[in-house]
């Protein structure tokens, strides 16, 4: 929208810019920051017409207006709110914002119009409209400086220190509103001395020193990295924050009181083929590890013909015996143990058949190590020590609130705890908190997408990224999701509990692949009916195997989720393997609301009711606000009548959420009604993904 090339602007004999170049990008909300006479806002007034540069370019939309007036540029789409807000103090709040427009000649019901969304935007002004401008509090007359210039509803709005004077609360407020103007499609340019505010606030950012830009990029990048932050800090101190060599220009707020945070949480290897030895390694530790301490697994891997010794390449791992969830259920309550009990620290558990659930035991070097891995895949989705992150996922013996949080506190951000469900007061929390990250199901975070439509506030939350699992969705799921979210970027988080819990691997930043942690765990793509290894590409099941977890280890674990092995390097440049978003799986396990449900366990259910025959379907659809619906069609059993239908649904829906943990719609049918078939009768019908998922 706005390049400037070789600027150069002098106050007389004074030179104030020496040769700036810069670019403003539509949409984006770019920073100028720097101490005192930095040039900032002499740039800003070169970008308005307010002063005639000395030299060099200035284009808008690719065409120049370097020195075109302060009007011209108005009807261009520019508007600008000056440092010190430079209100008229003895007109009224009306008249100020009136002046906003003068240049455009609106029409006065236009004009009315646009001062009501103002007082829209900034209700405070709405309540003294008639008061004059020099009565209002500092913060109310930033506010009137913002509103007059919103009057001309421009495509770039030039702000020149917001928060200057203002309480800190005041300076929240008014860089809420910048975030909410930003959502809302305008571009901005913000000067200010608070390079912490105006750093966190933007997309990209140039520092000026001298009149001259020091330093440009993204941010974030700019305001986390350890050299700049040294280079401007200097010597500054919690206790002594004038000793920067910035003084009190506002890089004094960056976090000083807080320890220095782990912020790379990749892997360092060389090569590929370092990788493979570390692999090799931790291969050979996971079978001696598994078949010392735990007397299932030294069963079997004896039954194989395996010992520890037996394994001498990676090749070797396909001599090794498949677990199962079978496995799992068998050893219940504590499956797969290899460690004595006092080593060990928590337990988790995924949904499972009848109170069989899956339950996997950690040390506390397994909760290490997940929690590492998650923070790696928060690392992989940009978050940083500034973004809050809310976390809609469930909690207590399930993997996935815990993994969220403790991978989110790692990162150093902040966490904000909720939990599923409660749709208003997640919309509080993301409205108070401006939490910055969601985490939840596909299905949650699409519930949620459509009350913010509804609720009309898209512009008025903070969410940029979405992180989310346990689920398939559809490309055009995902693609409805980010746009009710205001444009929030997905990402798609994998893992299983058996496998620590999620974090196992995430989505790339080019959206075109799941980079999974390798250094944890191995990889196998296998034909589901043979088991026999397919070639890079071939959709199969995934099988995991891994190298350092010690409560409970896995020895070719097959997840049955389906999905397939990507060759090649990464256009993200990541090191790590990769391979495609899950595409479904080889069981008839099915996902309802983030709970594992098997059609057995809703067999055994259904065959305690009285009255209740053998045959029934699960119909599985998604309605328009996003929330899954799950429905079975049972039929009675011969000689049953009618009249006793309502008991029987109501005793099965009710046992169905006390042993499930899920609500279900049920219609009884007649008896013989239902298809009948030689082979296995389909059972499930999910109708919830329409296309397809990669």
């Amino acid at each position: 929208m706005l390049t400037i090339s070789n600027l150069t602007a002098h106050y007389g004999a004074a030179q104030a810019l020496f040769g700036i170049d810069m670019a403003v990008a539509a949409g984006q909300t770019v920073a100028l920051v720097g101490a005192n006479g930095a040039g900032k806002s002499t740039l800003l007034k070169c970008i308005m017409g307010l002063l005639k540069p000395s030299g060099g370019e200035i284009l808008l939309d690719g065409k120049p207006v370097t020195g075109a007036t302060p009007a011209r540029m108005v009807r261009l789409g520019l508007a600008m709110s000056p440092e010190g807000r430079e209100v008229f103090a003895d007109l009224p709040v009306l008249e100020n914002l009136q002046l906003g427009a003068i240049p455009l000649n609106l029409p006065k019901a236009e004009e009315k119009r646009r001062m009501d969304e103002v007082f829209a935007r900034f209700p405070k002004l709405g309540q003294r409209r008639t008061q004059p401008a020099g009565t209002l509090s500092g913060g109310e007359q930033q506010m009137l400086a913002m509103g007059r210039a919103l009057m001309a509803r421009p495509r770039l709005l030039l702000l020149d220190e917001p928060s200057l004077g203002l309480a800190p609360i005041i300076t929240d407020e008014i860089f809420a509103i910048i975030h909410q103007l930003a959502r809302a499609g305008t571009t901005i340019l913000v000067v200010e001395q608070n390079a912490a505010r105006a750093l966190s606030a933007s997309d990209t950012a140039y520092l000026l020193a001298g009149g001259r830009i020091v330093e440009q990029g993204k941010s974030r990048d700019l305001l986390l990295d350890p050299a700049l932050r040294a280079a401007f800090l200097g010597a500054a101190s919690h206790d002594n924050p004038s000793a920067s060599r910035l003084g009190a220009a506002g890089l004094t707020n960056i976090r000083l009181e807080k320890q220095p945070m782990q912020t790379d949480f990749m892997p360092a290897f060389a090569s590929a083929e370092d990788l493979q030895a570390h692999q090799l390694k931790g291969l050979k530790w996971t079978v001696r590890h598994a078949y010392e301490g735990s007397p299932a697994y030294r069963a079997k891997l004896e039954a194989a013909g395996v010992t520890p010794d037996s394994i001498q390449s990676l090749d070797d791992l396909r001599r090794l015996p498949f677990t199962t969830t079978e496995d799992l259920r068998d050893g219940y309550p504590f499956p797969l143990k290899s460690v004595p009990f006092e080593q060990l620290v928590r337990v988790h558990a995924s949904s499972g058949t009848t109170g069989k659930r899956k339950v996997l035991c950690y040390t506390q070097k397994d909760l290490d190590d997940w929690i590492s891995m998650f923070a790696r895949c928060y690392q992989t989705a940009g978050i940083t020590p500034l973004d809050r992150v809310q976390i809609a996922v469930g909690y207590g013996v399930w993997t996935a609130g815990m993994g969220f949080q403790l991978g989110c506190e790692r990162v150093g951000a902040l966490a904000v705890p909720v939990g599923p469900g409660n749709i208003d007061m997640q919309i509080q929390f993301l409205l108070d908190f401006q939490s910055t990250v969601f985490c939840s199901t596909a299905s949650m975070a699409l519930l949620m997408a459509e009350e913010i439509h509804k609720r009309g506030i898209a512009d008025r939350i903070a969410v940029k990224k979405i992180i989310y699992g346990s689920e398939r969705s559809s490309r055009s799921m995902r693609k409805k999701i980010s746009e009710l979210f205001g444009g929030a970027e997905l990402f798609d988080i994998t893992g299983l509990t058996e496998l620590y819990g999620p974090g196992a691997g995430i989505e790339c930043p080019d959206h075109d692949c799941i980079h999974y942690w390798s250094d944890y765990y191995l990889l196998e793509i296998l034909d589901p009916e043979t088991l026999k290894p397919l070639p890079d590409g071939e959709w199969g099941e995934m099988v995991v195997t891994t190298l350092c977890k010690e409560g409970a280890p896995l020895i070719r674990y097959r997840t049955r989720d389906i999905t397939r092995i990507i060759p090649g390097p990464c256009t993200c440049g990541s090191v790590m393997p990769r391979h495609s978003r899950i595409k479904g799986r080889s069981d008839d396990t099915i996902k309802f609301r983030g709970v594992n449900i098997y059609p057995s366990s809703i067999d055994t259910i259904l065959s305690a009711v009285p009255g209740l025959g053998s045959e029934y379907q699960i119909h599985l659809t998604r309605g328009e606000g996003g929330r899954d619906n799950l429905r079975l069609v049972v039929e009675r059993a011969e000689g049953v009548g009618a009249s006793r239908a309502p008991e029987m649904a109501h005793e099965a829906v009710h046992q169905i959420k006390r042993q499930l943990m899920v609500s279900v719609d049920l219609d009884i049918v007649d008896y013989g009604s239902l298809p009948r078939s030689e082979r296995k009768s389909q059972r499930v019908f999910d109708s919830r993904i329409q296309d397809e998922i990669v």
